[in-house]
């Protein structure tokens, strides 16, 4: 795919702050990177009417540079839940598009769940079998896709 070709993906328009678009975009979608991952430190709460909603207290999870001279860390995850970042953010999407893990997030070990995002990727969590995972900054981790191109829940 021409680097001009890809530049009309119809996503490419919604998504910004892509950290290098002729790897992150590609004919099934765009491919989100890993900004900043955060442990669960305190609780958040949720109630009905949202008079009491109030976040959780999140603590960043520090990199570890492999190498001085490494311009990006290493993310080293035990097994657990933790909250990721992505580094893009939607800016004009139309309709809800769907967002799910890469198969090389989840054949090592790591997940998020799949949803529809609509006017902003949230936070969303991330959980880590029980034998860690090594995650680089900036790592792809995620597919963001057009409507109608992932099985999504059943209608």
């Amino acid at each position: 795919m021409s680097a001009e070709h890809e530049r009309e993906h119809p996503l490419v328009d919604a998504v910004d702050n892509l950290v290098y678009e002729p790897v992150q975009v590609h004919e099934h979608g765009i491919d989100l990177t890993a900004s900043a991952i955060y442990r669960v430190a305190g609780p958040g709460r949720i109630d009905f009417g949202g008079d009491e909603l109030e976040d959780a207290d999140l603590e960043p999870v520090e990199t570890t540079l492999r190498d001085p001279d490494d311009e990006y860390g290493w993310w080293d995850l035990e097994g657990g839940q933790y909250v990721v970042q992505h580094n893009e953010f939607l800016t004009d999407a139309e309709e809800p598009l769907w967002l799910q893990p890469r198969n090389e997030l989840l054949a090592r070990g790591g997940s998020h769940p799949s949803m529809q995002v609509v006017s902003h990727l949230p936070l969303i969590p991330l959980t880590v079998a029980d034998g860690g995972l090594r995650l680089k900054e900036n790592a792809r981790i995620s597919t963001l896709m057009p409507p109608g191109t992932a099985a999504g829940p059943s209608e």
